[in-house]
């Protein structure tokens, strides 16, 4: 396991930031040993994140991060159309100078950069451009996704970065504790980042076979792990003007159920201040309709709420559509599996 510093400079903790954040709330792929962003300097990156420390320190610089034991630099950012920021050059540089490797999950590939190509080779360092791998996948659609025997889950948003993944990863680990068999199908690059090994990055692919590829990933997790629950990571959202991720998940995966991620606080979609979140029974409705199945249950994401705003949002929901609601980073283990109808 390489021993990563993860460069998240200026957006740590925000929407933004969504693959540091996921990196340092759950890997099995790096050990996290350092996050980058001077704008939070000398702060736990745990604090910052969910208000419990986890003595991961945020830094300013990548010699920093060596003395801390790095051995890799993880890209952590999401940015519009997936561009290496200019202001993020020297940080990458800084690193493979160092001879450290470099790790991306940006459309943009550091690789096919000449001036990182030539710093890598320089040191003999490894550029991994996790899109890249993903690329050139051309798995066609056969329908054997009807061979899996597990109850299959799709965790879909109202918005794009509102956690979805995140909610994923604890479902499957909070089932995993309570004996229960649980798989997760990754589906874009933080999943890829974070170990999971059934993930295919969608937004990489050529659109024809990403059905193809996300049916490719959950038969193996079948075939290789039998789980009696699978939960599937969205992606973007169904209404999103610029990411309507969903419609190839629900398509190709036939969902059993689906568990809709919604943050109350949140009025404009992510990145289109222009464009208004629809009504969640709206959401409801059409995601019903699409997949001819229920919205079993509700989670919360509580940016810009405290705990006692979650808890009375939790109990308005749930009086409002009369199905689980839950916070993912709070709520007990068996509101979880009951959020999940399992058994």
């Amino acid at each position: 396991m390489d021993n990563a510093v993860v460069l998240a400079e200026g957006v740590f903790g925000t929407t933004y930031g969504k693959t540091a954040n996921g990196l340092v709330r759950y890997t099995r792929r790096f050990r996290v040993t350092s996050v980058i962003d001077s704008t939070k300097y000398g702060q736990d990156a745990g604090a910052v994140l969910t208000g419990v420390p986890n003595n991961i320190p945020i830094i300013s610089s990548v010699s920093e991060g060596i003395r801390l034991g790095a051995d890799t630099l993880v890209v952590g950012i999401a940015t519009d159309g997936g561009y290496i920021p200019p202001e993020y050059r020297h940080f990458i540089t800084d690193a493979l100078s160092s001879g450290l490797n470099v790790v991306s999950g940006l459309h943009e590939f550091i690789s096919d950069d000449p001036e990182f190509a030539a710093a890598a080779a320089k040191n003999g360092c490894r550029i991994t451009d996790v899109r890249k791998m993903f690329r050139d996948m051309k798995p066609p659609y056969t329908g054997r996704v009807r061979e899996i025997g597990a109850r299959r889950i799709a965790v879909l948003g109202t918005d794009s970065a509102i956690g979805k993944r995140t909610t994923a990863v604890i479902l499957t680990n909070t089932l995993k504790q309570k004996g229960i068999a649980a798989s997760m199908v990754g589906t874009g690059q933080t999943a890829w980042m974070q170990g999971f090994d059934h993930t295919v990055v969608i937004d990489s692919m050529i659109n024809d076979f990403i059905p193809g590829g996300l049916e490719k990933v959950a038969v193996e997790a079948w075939e290789q792990e039998h789980p009696d629950v699978m939960f599937i990571e969205g992606q973007g959202s169904v209404l999103h003007p610029a990411y309507p991720g969903s419609f190839e998940i629900i398509g190709a995966l036939k969902p059993d159920g689906i568990i809709l991620q919604h943050a109350p606080r949140r009025l404009v979609f992510d990145g289109f201040p222009e464009y208004p979140i629809p009504d969640l029974e709206k959401y409801i409705r059409i995601l019903e309709m699409l997949s001819d199945r229920k919205v079993i249950a509700i989670s919360i994401n509580r940016e810009n709420m405290n705990h006692n705003e979650v808890a009375e949002e939790i109990m308005k929901l749930e009086a409002r559509f009369d199905i689980p609601v839950f916070d993912p980073l709070n709520s007990q283990p068996q509101k979880l599996i009951e959020a999940v109808d399992y058994p």
